[in-house]
């Protein structure tokens, strides 16, 4: 059982870390049209992530309320919105293709705070891994050995094209190869981290359980929602978004019933 949970944890960053390593490989910056397409995958595959793997098994948790089994779903869903939405406005961070960084003043490199914006977006992925296999550790939960890896191979899925997003700029503005990949691995950091601190917190009290699933949920429909969706749509109308975020919503769903 701890290989299999080491392995869990270590699988989206192992993700991150092979996108990253894709500045060795493509010459020239990822064009707009291609990460337009990989944000609405990653999009896709986290919402899908968000309902299937954490707020159902959140709800199933709770059955024993019978008919107010959702209360507390929705109770860590919203802590997870208000959670992100305070890191938003306390963290100084800069989203791709965006001007003007969000968050309190600050004399922060661009590159820097490029890498602030990916790892808030990392945060929600780690607690949610960590969150699912917490609920592995303990008996009587909803959560299955291959329920909590569809959920690690989905999110490291996805974090293959957030590595390469995060990289290939970098170099394109002149940064060394081996240090744009290094701040692309070191983006995906925050995740095995936030996963073994959630697994120690979650495993303190059973009861947490589905806040914490729900919390993750919420986080993560946060992220898809302020920062996700308006990259995907940005610049002139185009759809192919919209569609690589119906292929990975269809690829994470997939993954979860099947191997769920």
């Amino acid at each position: 059982m701890v290989k299999e949970i080491i392995w869990g944890i270590l699988i989206p960053f192992i993700g991150t870390s092979l996108g990253a390593a894709f500045v060795f490989c493509l010459r020239k910056e990822i064009s707009t049209r291609v990460q337009r397409m990989l944000i609405g995958f990653a999009a896709g595959i986290m919402v899908a992530a968000s309902v299937w793997s954490l707020l159902i098994p959140a709800i199933q948790q709770s059955a024993n309320m019978g008919k107010w089994s959702f209360i507390p779903a929705t109770i860590g869903f919203w802590i997870g919105i208000l959670f992100l939405l305070v890191l938003d406005h306390v963290v100084p961070h800069l989203h791709q293709h965006a001007k003007n960084p969000e968050g309190p003043k600050s004399h922060l490199k661009r590159t820097t705070m490029l890498l602030l914006a990916v790892t808030l977006h990392n945060i929600p992925e780690g607690m949610a891994v960590g969150a699912i296999y917490a609920g592995l550790l303990e008996a009587n939960t909803y959560v299955t050995v291959t329920g909590a890896f569809a959920l690690a191979l989905g999110i490291a899925i996805q974090n293959i094209p957030e590595g390469a997003i995060i990289s290939m700029p970098l170099k394109s503005a002149g940064m060394k190869t081996r240090k744009a990949f290094l701040y692309g691995v070191l983006s995906g950091v925050v995740e095995p981290v936030g996963a073994v601190l959630t697994i120690l917190i979650t495993g303190t009290m059973l009861m947490l359980l589905p806040y914490m699933l729900s919390f993750a949920a919420g986080a993560m429909i946060y992220v898809v929602v302020e920062e996700l969706i308006p990259e995907m749509s940005e610049g002139n109308h185009s759809n192919i978004g919209t569609v690589a975020f119906a292929v990975g919503f269809s690829i994470m769903m997939v993954l979860d019933v099947a191997l769920g």
